[in-house]
Order: structure tokens, then sequence, then C-alpha cells
């Protein structure tokens, strides 16, 4: 397993969290980093790919320490999906298995909630942005009825953490704080293991 290819994309992520103060600059070259990383998938440990029967899986994968930004696989299980939700803070999505439908949402100055796109397919390797600039609602689910899809996440935030909303039909907006399905982390920094099979 390269965890190193993680590791790698962590450091990438800080720089540009640590340099890059628009946030469309950021997403956009923070883009092009998931991409890299979602191109080969020999990296992500098994521990953090596992579906669950019961609903989607989030695992943290990595938190920076001053939360300015999170690192996570969601993992679909055959036909799951989450509520329309919001995040927040700005997020990069990319699939690194299977392929996700993701459908678009906004809210009106009433607090309307209305559909601002059809559902669009997102199939392997592809990244999308959200953020509450450009577009921060939306739902997505597993593309497939027969097969677990993975997505790797980036937050402007520890996403597990972060104050929330879902929205259901014909309600009023539900908070939720989303943790995490894990309680323990991919350990990126134990350099021994890779002298040791190189």
């Amino acid at each position: 397993m390269a965890i190193h290819t993680l590791r790698h994309f962590v450091g990438e992520m800080a720089g540009l969290v640590d340099s890059v103060t628009d946030e469309t600059d950021l997403l956009e070259r923070g883009g092009t980093a998931l991409r890299e990383l979602i191109a080969i998938d020999d990296w992500l440990p098994e521990a953090y790919a596992q579906a669950s029967p019961d609903r989607y899986q989030q695992f943290l994968l990595y938190a920076d320490v001053r939360q300015r930004f999170s690192v996570v696989s969601f993992v679909w299980g055959p036909g799951q999906q989450t509520p329309v939700h919001d995040h927040t803070v700005w997020g990069l999505i990319g699939v690194l298995r299977g392929a996700e439908l993701a459908t678009s949402f906004t809210r009106d100055p009433d607090g309307t909630l209305r559909q601002t796109s059809e559902e669009a397919r997102l199939e392997r390797g592809v990244v999308e942005a959200v953020s509450p600039t450009i577009g921060d609602i939306h739902r997505v689910r597993n593309a497939y009825d027969d097969r677990v899809s993975v997505s790797i996440h980036v937050y402007g935030a520890n996403i597990g953490a972060v104050h929330r909303s879902t929205y259901p039909p014909d309600a009023p907006p539900k908070p939720f704080i989303s943790g995490y399905s894990n309680e323990t982390v991919p350990n990126l920094w134990d350099l021994s293991k890779e002298r040791r099979l190189s």
C-alpha cells in the first residue's frame, strides 16, 4: 500500500492552505492535487474503504492540527445516499471508485429550498467543488445499486466537527454535526515501513 501518496497530498494541501488566500484559486489548485491523488487507486487503507449495510461511512484520513482542512473517504454501499445537506465551508469531492450522482440545491431568500441542477453523474476521476460562495447545498448518492463507491473529500475545516444542516422536504433545516465513522486514522508518519519495503 502506497500510503506515501496520501502523505504527499496532505503536504500539498497544507502548502496551499498556508499560501493561497483566494478561494477560487485554492479550489482550482486543490482540485488539481485531488485529481492526481485519485488517478491511482493503490493508497487507501482497506479499513477506510469498508461499506456498512446501514448507512454511508465518513472516515477521517487526516485533520490539520489547526483544523484548517481535513481529508475524508466517503464509502457508499449499494443505493446509499445523503439527505440534502450543506457544508458551510469550501470542499472538494473526488471519485476514487465507482460513481456518484449529485444534485445541487439553493435556498431562496424566503428559505424555500430549490433544486438548481439535474442530477449529475460523477465518474471515477472526476472532482467537483462546493462552498457557500459557489453553491453549498446538495444531495449525493451511490450511482450503483449493486456495488460500493468511494470518494475522497477535502474540506476547509475539521468537517466532522462543523455545525451544518440537512434540509428535509417541507420542514425547517435540521442542524447536525456529522462526526466520523472511525476512531483511528491512517499512520502517515511511520516511514520505517516504507524503507523496509524498498
